[in-house]
């Protein structure tokens, strides 16, 4: 179902942000997958907008909207075309950092369109100087970052709170704009997750699963240092298949991706140390037929995340979407998503008290530590309770009703709060609320004399650099003597590779004729040169004059 309200807004398209084909699959890619097909299947826009980097990119986006059945015109914006945006009203980026995106806006007016970002993980370098920078980029109140859950939006709130105390100690600073920080959670495709009893028996003969086998699936990265440590989950099972009747056994479902053969070795040194009585098996996460008989064959989903590079976490969800039961870890979005005692077990977790972590934060400050040694150092101090896993791991052996029961509720709850069907509207009703806030205090914004102090006019900048500046009653005059010969001079060095590289603020060649034929009639204002070359051109040939006083075609009055 399609929202009743049209709200055309645009997305920044890179097609990298949103396929899972390239060669470094992360969790980014996936949901942006999952987003713009979600995004394409369910949004009310009556027309596509895109900002693209390159027509390719274009291509790309049009070829996206086809393919999911939308024949609806689209309609390209580019870096010389930024403007344009204001038709949409509102711009859509997969990432914090929408404060680069503000000042590329403020040229235009900073009420011109609002910008919309989410976050993904919210512990690296990039993402953290992206939420500084949202408290000094021109960002206003009617931008928003989407906050994926309730856990990310406090760390982004200590994040800004902290700077926030920086800022008024050091400048005194009283005034804080910020932009909206909703929690929307991530959506996916609930039906992707249903699976006949064929296809369920199929993928566990596949894997050589019996009626007496407990299948446990993780799904995801497999990443001891930033997704999820799987000493506890191993442990966990070890004591639980030590509690199983005769005949039954645990196979544990590890469908994923390893960065390199050193993780790798880890894993299977891991799981044969802390769960021998537990059979392992590896499953290719990038393939689309692993991926299914994974998810067909489980009886429960485990993630026992413990990483701070995690923020919202799909996977238990998409878990739920398939009816299976789940049991993880009590952290980030994973407290919003999953109802302990009803569609799973959440396990309590453990970490350091604040101010024990100070020289983890400088460390990777300094490049002492990577981004991934930064992260395994934080995962090593989060534990997550084994007895606990172990025995909700017990407790769903040992009751096929409880397994239903729970996968039944889990399913349910995927479906009314987590389809792309439910959360879409929720996006297109906060792009509206940002439209209602932006076009009601536009008329009282004040626009500052340098809107991008960085990236001001180099003739303002650097103004104290020449001996004269250019003016309107700047008396100029003609080198030649005749127009026929400054135009022929024009002309020859005009073709100088040294010369017409610069065409971007040259004038035309009319342009030229007219500033000579003018000049020609004796010393003038600088002015009363351009005073022939229509409105919207004559700002860019005032300008040009100094480069025709540069190839020394006209000169000041001596």
């Amino acid at each position: 179902m399609k929202s009743n309200k049209t709200i055309n807004t645009a997305i920044y398209y890179h097609p990298e942000a949103y396929t899972i084909s390239g060669p470094k699959l992360m969790g980014r890619n996936a949901v942006g997958e999952s987003f713009i097909r979600g995004f394409l299947s369910y949004c009310s826009n009556s027309e596509f907008w895109a900002q693209i980097e390159n027509r390719e990119h274009g291509i790309a986006f049009a070829k996206a909207v086809t393919t999911l059945g939308r024949n609806e015109s689209v309609r390209l914006v580019d870096r010389h075309s930024l403007a344009a945006l204001s038709e949409p009203g509102v711009i859509y980026y997969p990432g914090p950092g929408i404060g680069q995106h503000a000042w590329h806006r403020a040229t235009h007016g900073h009420a011109s369109w609002s910008l919309c970002g989410i976050t993904h993980t919210t512990s690296s370098t990039g993402a953290m100087d992206s939420l500084v920078e949202l408290l000094t980029a021109p960002v206003q109140p009617w931008d928003a970052v989407i906050c994926t859950s309730s856990a990310v939006k406090d760390n982004v709130n200590r994040v800004l709170q902290a700077e926030v105390d920086r800022l008024k100690e050091r400048l005194g600073v009283q005034k804080i704009i910020l932009p909206q920080l909703p929690v929307i959670p991530l959506g996916i495709h609930t039906d992707d997750f249903r699976f006949t009893q064929l296809q369920k028996q199929k993928a566990r003969t596949a894997i050589d699963a019996d009626e007496n086998t407990h299948v446990v699936l993780y799904m995801g990265r497999l990443s001891f240092h930033a997704k999820a440590h799987p000493l506890a989950m191993y442990q966990a099972l070890q004591k639980a298949a030590q509690k199983l009747p005769k005949g039954e056994r645990i196979l544990l479902v590890e469908c994923g991706w390893f960065s390199n053969e050193f993780i790798e070795q880890a894993y299977i040194d891991a799981s044969r140390e802390a769960a021998p009585s537990v059979k392992v098996v590896r499953l290719d996460g990038r393939k689309a037929e692993d991926r299914q008989t994974a998810w067909a064959s489980a009886d429960i989903f485990c993630s026992l995340s413990d990483n701070i590079q995690e923020t919202f976490g799909i996977v238990p969800i998409e878990a739920m979407a398939a009816g299976i039961p789940v049991v993880v870890s009590d952290w980030d979005g994973y407290k919003d998503t999953v109802r302990n005692g009803v569609d799973g077990f959440r396990v309590p977790t453990l970490m350091p008290q604040a101010g024990l972590g100070n020289d983890l934060a400088y460390r990777h400050a300094l490049g002492i530590d990577n981004y991934d040694m930064y992260c395994g150092h934080a995962c090593s101090l989060v534990a997550v309770d084994i007895e606990a896993a172990a025995r909700s791991f017990s407790d769903l052996f040992a009751s096929k009703d409880l397994r239903e029961k729970m996968g039944s509720a889990g399913e349910q709850r995927a479906k009314e709060m987590y389809d792309w069907s439910v959360i879409i509207p929720q996006y297109e009703q906060l792009w509206a609320q940002l439209t209602e806030i932006r076009l009601a205090e536009k008329d009282g914004v004040k626009s500052a004399a340098h809107s991008w102090p960085a990236r001001m006019d180099p003739f303002h900048a650097f103004g104290s650099y020449p001996t004269t500046i250019l003016k309107q009653e700047t008396r100029v005059e003609l080198v030649d003597n005749t127009v026929e010969a400054a135009l022929a001079r024009v002309e020859q060095y005009g073709n100088l590779k040294m010369v017409d590289y610069a065409k971007f603020v040259l004038p035309t060649d009319d342009e030229v004729k007219i500033i000579i034929g003018k000049a020609a009639l004796g010393t003038t204002n600088a002015g009363d040169l351009i005073k022939d070359i229509p409105q919207k051109r004559q700002a860019y040939v005032f300008r040009a004059l100094v480069w025709l006083v540069k190839l020394g075609i006209l000169r000041p009055e001596k």
